[in-house]
């Protein structure tokens, strides 16, 4: 959206011009120029050139009523940009362009604000996420992977050893028999063979005594060498098995006669420290970052007084809410989510380094 791109464009009137923008939202002219925008503020990078401002950083560029656009903010605003994107705004004409734009941009925003769209409630809303994303970028981007030492990378990997090595594991579908005669018929019948999985869950489904796995189409999931969950010879005999597809003869077991087919198989994994020291320094600081936003979001409920009518709460209807939440392809709020990833919910996650807030919202139509 582009609220959210506007923070990152105007840093130093970031909730004056927030509102703006989240006014603009309610304009339909706005979207001959979206794709400027979006190429203006969505990939802004840090550079060594965006420190550099002429000497006559002050002197006014552009004016528009109340609001001035000065030749440093206008330097700074093309300099932050990407080195592909910088490399198209050498020339006068396209330096017009890019000051063209942002022109637009204001008068737009100074015709919504005038129509009074700066108090819609949207707008209001995506206001406060904005400054909200700005707020948790601000205070959390301090943080950086390089802070994670060495010796907590080592004591992490030292604990969690079942996550960097690994043995081969196999996973086979069964069909479970009582006899030895069926075992043979069942080896027999033509749907047993070939990679194809459903020939073969049918004959479980005809012939397999074992309930358990006759629910799953025979299926026993992957397993290692070492499982105490599986029969002995059933794991023997699976891990002799070549390729996919591949069938076992039949297995006697206390049960009965068991016939195998391979499924799948993974190959063992062993991960030196050196080897996985990036991930797992990554890992620890995308915890350490989340663990310190819910200790800051914490500390301001605890200042804040909050009360909350449950009885009131209750009472909300909820539109063609037929099954168990959060329902098909709505994921439940992840850490430091304050509403589950769905269209409305305003979010509350912290944004990643380099990355502008609310950037990967802006979705425009391309200008003409």
């Amino acid at each position: 959206m582009l609220a959210s791109a506007s923070s990152a464009c105007y840093p130093r009137r970031m909730i004056s011009v927030s509102k703006k923008v989240g006014v603009v939202l309610g304009v339909g002219a706005l979207m001959g120029f979206g794709a400027f925008l979006h190429v203006a503020c969505s990939d802004v990078k840090s550079s060594h050139a965006s420190n550099s401002k002429p000497k006559d950083s002050t002197g006014t560029l552009a004016k528009i009523d109340d609001v001035t656009i000065t030749i440093g903010e206008f330097q700074e605003r093309i300099n932050q940009q990407s080195p592909y994107v910088r490399a198209r705004y050498t020339s006068l004409e396209r330096k017009k362009e890019f000051l063209d734009n942002l022109v637009r941009f204001e008068v737009l925003a100074k015709e919504a604000e005038k129509r009074g769209l700066d108090h819609d409630a949207e707008v209001v809303r995506t206001m406060k996420q904005v400054m909200i994303q700005r707020l948790l970028k601000d205070e959390f981007d301090k943080m950086k992977p390089d802070d994670i030492s060495d010796e907590e990378c080592k004591k992490y990997y030292d604990a969690h050893p079942d996550e960097y090595n690994k043995a081969e594991e196999v996973r086979v579908a069964s069909i479970l028999v009582k006899h030895s005669d069926t075992a043979r018929k069942v080896l027999a019948d033509g749907r047993i063979k070939g990679a194809d999985n459903a020939g073969f869950r049918n004959l479980v489904s005809q012939y397999s005594v074992d309930q358990a796995s006759k629910d799953r189409g025979g299926d026993l999931r992957y397993f290692d060498a070492n499982t105490k969950e599986i029969p002995k010879e059933l794991v023997e005999a699976a891990f002799k098995l070549t390729n996919v597809g591949d069938n076992s003869a039949p297995i006697k077991t206390k049960q009965g006669y068991a016939i195998l087919k391979l499924t799948g198989r993974r190959k063992g994994v062993s991960r030196k420290f050196d080897e996985a020291k990036t991930q797992i320094r990554n890992t620890l600081y995308r915890n350490k970052r989340q663990e310190a936003m819910d200790g800051f979001v914490k500390q301001l409920r605890e200042k804040a007084k909050i009360t909350i009518d449950d009885t009131a709460l209750g009472k909300v209807k909820i539109e063609g809410a037929g099954g168990a939440f959060p329902g098909p392809g709505v994921p439940p709020p992840g850490p430091g989510q304050f509403h589950p990833g769905a269209p409305g919910a305003p979010q509350s996650t912290p944004v990643m380094p380099g990355t502008p807030p609310g950037s990967s919202q802006i979705a425009l139509p391309p200008s003409h």
